[in-house]
């Protein structure tokens, strides 16, 4: 039997409705899709897009204020549109009439101008479910968790503490598949070069400890040098990578598979995921030639999981 999605559609003046409708079909045959967005809007977009709505396209009415669409536009009125679709799917995901949402690009400054607090959804969902969701993105090839996220570089050094990695490192490792291998990096250049670089691969060393006392396994590799971190020789040793900071993870993740990574919301009762890219509003609604194959491994990664 196929699973139940709802689909959160994103800030509508960007590609997020263009992505679900040219790519309905294709997924209608993986997962059966709720699509969070009313009639009227759907219509609106179908119009400016000049695509067909599908027959079987499911949608819920009622989600937000109906407002005029403005291609590649940051407003507040798409904001609230976006904010309210994401509720919705998260909504139905809680109550147990779907079985995971998946989240078409939002934009955060027209969620900040709706008088949204959080800065996207991962903030969002940790505060609905009063749990610490951790931020995983990849592919098949390759996964990346980030221990701190949008954060300034400069405070990224004080967050690392002992009982807070540990804490990160065992709902990780409780999250993910049992058979995979995990590379842990240090903070600093040559990972500290045995505290002539800095000192905080010490704090990570004891994390990586605790859990494995904890786990009565050894899981985590202990902090690797973040510059070789990713060359084929290494990568080919490891599933997931833990990234200290935001770019030190994704930097490297986006150059060698841009085009296929996914966002997924792990530690949380719901499985969440998300495309890994953004409202892209220069094409929105020119008839572009968009990435589908992120949106695609979304859906995959929930079919799978």
């Amino acid at each position: 039997m196929k699973k139940k999605v709802a689909i959160s559609i994103g800030d509508l003046n960007g590609i997020g409705i263009e992505l679900a409708l040219r790519n309905h079909e294709t997924i209608s045959k993986k997962v059966t899709p709720i699509y969070c967005i009313d009639t009227h809007m759907l219509k609106q977009t179908s119009t400016k897009l000049n695509l067909d709505i599908p027959k079987d396209f499911k949608t819920i009415e009622e989600i937000a204020p109906y407002f005029d669409i403005q291609p590649g536009i940051v407003s507040k009125e798409s904001g609230a549109y976006a904010y309210a679709s994401f509720e919705k799917a998260v909504e139905l995901a809680k109550l147990g009439e779907v079985d995971a949402v998946c989240t078409l690009p939002i934009h955060k400054k027209a969620w900040e101008l709706a008088g949204v607090s959080y800065k996207g959804h991962t903030d969002a969902l940790r505060d609905y479910f009063k749990a610490d969701a951790i931020m995983m993105l990849g592919c098949k090839q390759m996964y990346v968790a980030l221990f701190t996220e949008h954060i300034p570089l400069k405070e990224v050094a004080q967050h690392i503490k002992e009982k807070e990695l540990t804490t990160f490192l065992l709902d990780f490792y409780n999250a993910i598949e049992p058979n995979a291998t995990v590379a842990v990096l240090g903070l600093n250049p040559h990972a500290g070069d045995d505290g002539v670089l800095g000192d905080e691969e010490k704090i990570i060393h004891k994390a990586i400890d605790n859990a494995h006392q904890i786990l009565g396994k050894k899981i985590f590799t202990y902090p690797l040098v973040p510059d070789v971190a990713f060359t084929p020789r290494v990568r080919a040793n490891y599933t997931h990578y833990i990234a200290m900071y935001h770019d030190q993870g994704l930097a490297p993740l986006k150059a060698l598979y841009f085009d296929e990574g996914i966002n997924v919301s792990l530690n949380l009762p719901i499985l969440r995921t998300s495309v890994d890219h953004g409202t892209a509003f220069d094409i929105a609604y020119k008839n572009a030639n968009l990435n589908h194959l992120s949106y695609l491994n979304a859906i995959d990664y929930i079919v799978k999981y």
